[in-house]
């Protein structure tokens, strides 16, 4: 007799995760970016992934910078900066009252429609460079150094989505500045030291403003981006992310340092 054929119970298919859209990419980046890269990794290539976060960079910037320079203790501080730095000159160029005058004149024209430039440019250059710039070494160190495997633009991606931390920062930097009247005031350790007391020019100072915590924090989804498309731990990704940042944080303050003792030595 033949025997009969077992009853094969029908497989049924894992039920497949739906990818994310890129508002939760843009949101999730904040809580979970381990699982917002994981995805990404094997995703096809998205240029709104880093296009997005670089637009609302900076709209998010030149609103706080418009209501920044609207706070009339901002404009106050700026007047005053100006006045000192000018106070400065006039002293080591041994100019007569009507040069100085002119000069505080034409520095005090000069100082508000930099600083506005300025804040109009840099969220500019941050939103467009620096995924180009932290992409690149991202992309070197996860390929030539951790072994991944994985094209440019996917590092690219990374470090433009990692730039919502930027957003973040943007309005928390905005909040503190508008509710200190002070232009230093940022989310790091630059909050131990009171507004009156600050100078830019003190080292021990700027070293102080050097430590915020949203800059740690971009710097360790990085840092997760890196492990993430490498395939390597992330303690390893941040040890390179971390290390590299320190490193030419190191060399842009000691170039600073250094042009300050050339400087007075020249003046004096």
């Amino acid at each position: 007799m033949e025997q009969p054929q077992p009853i094969q119970e029908p497989q049924l298919e894992a039920p497949k995760v739906p990818a994310m859209s890129l508002g939760g990419r843009l949101l999730n980046v904040f809580a979970t970016p381990g699982d917002v890269f994981a995805e990404m990794k094997t995703a096809s290539a998205s240029t709104a992934n880093w296009l997005a976060p670089a637009l609302i960079l900076i709209a998010v910037s030149w609103m706080a910078t418009w209501l920044i320079f609207s706070q009339d203790s901002i404009k106050r501080q700026l007047s005053e900066i100006t006045d000192q730095a000018i106070q400065k000159q006039v002293a080591a160029s041994h100019m007569s009252e009507q040069q100085a005058e002119q000069a505080r004149a034409m520095g005090e024209k000069w100082a508000g429609l930099s600083s506005k430039i300025a804040a109009i440019l840099a969220p500019l250059v941050g939103a467009f460079l620096t995924p180009f710039f932290w992409g690149l070494i991202v992309w070197l160190v996860g390929t030539k150094v951790l072994k991944g495997d994985f094209p440019y633009m996917k590092a690219v991606e990374v470090v433009g989505l990692a730039n919502m931390i930027e957003v973040l920062e943007a309005i928390v930097k905005t909040l503190l500045i508008v509710g200190k009247g002070s232009l230093y005031a940022s989310p790091g350790l630059m909050l131990l030291v009171k507004d009156s007391d600050f100078d830019p020019q003190n080292t021990a100072h700027a070293l102080l403003a050097i430590v915020n915590v949203m800059t740690f924090w971009v710097l360790a989804v990085r840092a997760s981006g890196l492990a993430r498309l490498s395939g390597a731990s992330f303690t390893k990704a941040a040890l390179w992310v971390f290390g590299i940042w320190a490193a030419y944080t190191a060399f842009f303050v000691g170039l600073g340092l250094l042009a300050k003792v050339v400087f007075k030595r020249i003046g004096g």
